[in-house]
Order: C-alpha cells, then structure tokens, then sequence
C-alpha cells in the first residue's frame, strides 16, 4: 500500500497545495517571498514540507481577510525571520485601522443623524477654504463635482465655484463616506438620495452594511490571530527549515 507523505510527517507542494484548493506553484511561491519556513531538499532536489509548513500556511491564509495580502505577508516573514516583536506591531496597526473605520462610521451615522434642512444662499463658501476644511486638495472637490458627489454654483461675474450649505453638507457626507473606504460611483447615489430625500432612511441598508463589513473583519482579525498563535506555539522540530519561537501570548508578557 502506497504511503501517505502526511503520515511520515513529509509533505509534496501538491499535499499543501490541495488540502487548501491552491496550485502547487503558489506554494513554491510562498515560500520563496517567506510566507512559509524554507523547505528540505531530497537527493534529488525535490521539495519537501512538514506538517509545520502546513500549518504555516494555514496560519497566512487565515490572516489574509483580516490584514490583506500585503499586511498578511508581511507578519509571515516577520514571524519566519524570527522577528516576532515586527509581527506583533502589524497585527495592532490592523486592529488600530479597524477601529479608527468604526469611528469613521460611527462619525457618518451621527452626521447623519444631524441632518437639517438648511438655509438657502447662506453660509457660502469658496473651493480654497472647503478643501482646507476637510483637509484634502481643491483638485479632490472638483473631481467630486465631476462625480456628482457636489454641485457647487458659479458666481455669474467671476466664474469661481460657490459652495452653498448643502453643498457644504455633500461634501463633508462624501468625506467621511470615502474614509470608510466606499469608491466614488458608491458614493454618488448615496449624496443623491441624501439631496432628494433629506434625511437618513435611504442611507440605513448602507450603513447596515457597512457595519456588517468592518464586523466581519474584527472576526477575521480574531481567527487569523489564533492560526498564528497556533503555529508560533508549535516547536519546530530540527530539520524542518524553521527555527525556535514562542507564542504570542509568552511574547505579550
């Protein structure tokens, strides 16, 4: 009977690649950017894994929806170069992002909330001092106008860009839509039924979402965080390519 390679604790690319629904080349490639300890060779020069590298890879493709592709990358090589402390840093810069995206939402749900019927023709504003304002470029306002997202008028003697207080509103609604990561063509029907309906209803499933998304990532954050935990806790045993670590939870003592 033909052995498994798991059984001996010897693993082929194919054995990693399957048991993840990858190709056999995305492993070689993971392990060459440092995502997964170096490899033993045989005789002949073939690759051969070990359990550990397995659960390596279990661990990046658990941090990947939380962190990305980049971030997730980058705690592997940290974590595989034995610079467990770097690690640690990218994992809270995650987390810190995450909770600065639940404020930007929370800031959106409450100038929302606020949402008024505003006075015509005062309050009037140029281009220079609203982008100061919101601290983004005048460049970024008038690509916004061409979006849709603001409709300023043009003074009839001078031709320059005047900004009403709606306008004012579109434009802080889109500033803090565009920090909670929505693209510009989401955002303009958002502005739009903010300018026809005056109010928040037609915002709610937006903003539902928005709430299940950043949810959904604090979860993923948690499951990422107990793979990697997992793998740093595991010895290695000599002669798998990788080298002696400890957990995260020894390290944060």
């Amino acid at each position: 009977m033909k052995r498994n390679p798991q059984s001996v604790g010897r693993l082929r690319p194919v054995d990693l690649a399957r048991r993840h629904g990858l190709s056999t080349q995305a492993v070689r490639n993971y392990e060459a950017a440092g995502i997964l300890p170096p490899a033993d060779r045989t005789a002949h020069g073939y690759r051969t894994y070990t359990p550990r590298h397995a659960q390596a890879l279990h661990a990046f493709l658990a941090l990947m929806p939380g962190h990305g592709h980049q971030t997730a990358t980058a705690i592997m090589q940290a974590v595989n170069r034995d610079a467990v402390e770097d690690a640690l840093r990218l994992i809270d810069e995650s987390h810190a992002q995450l909770l600065d995206d639940r404020r930007t939402l929370q800031a959106v749900e409450a100038a929302l909330r606020d949402l008024r019927p505003v006075p015509e023709e005062r309050g009037d504003t140029f281009v220079g001092p609203l982008a100061r304002r919101l601290g983004i470029r005048p460049a970024t306002l008038r690509a916004w106008e061409r979006a849709g997202l603001v409709q300023p008028r043009r003074d009839p003697r001078t031709g320059y860009r005047v900004y009403g207080p709606a306008d004012v509103r579109d434009a802080l609604l889109a500033h803090q839509l565009r920090r909670g990561g929505y693209l510009l063509e989401q955002v303009a029907p958002l502005i739009a039924q903010v300018r026809s309906a005056g109010g928040v209803a037609p915002l709610e499933s937006t903003l539902r979402d928005w709430q299940a998304r950043l949810s959904a990532r604090g979860r993923a954050l948690l499951t990422g965080a107990a793979a990697l935990d997992a793998y740093l806790g595991d010895p290695p045993v000599p002669g798998d390519g990788a080298s002696t670590r400890t957990t995260l939870s020894s390290t944060a003592d």
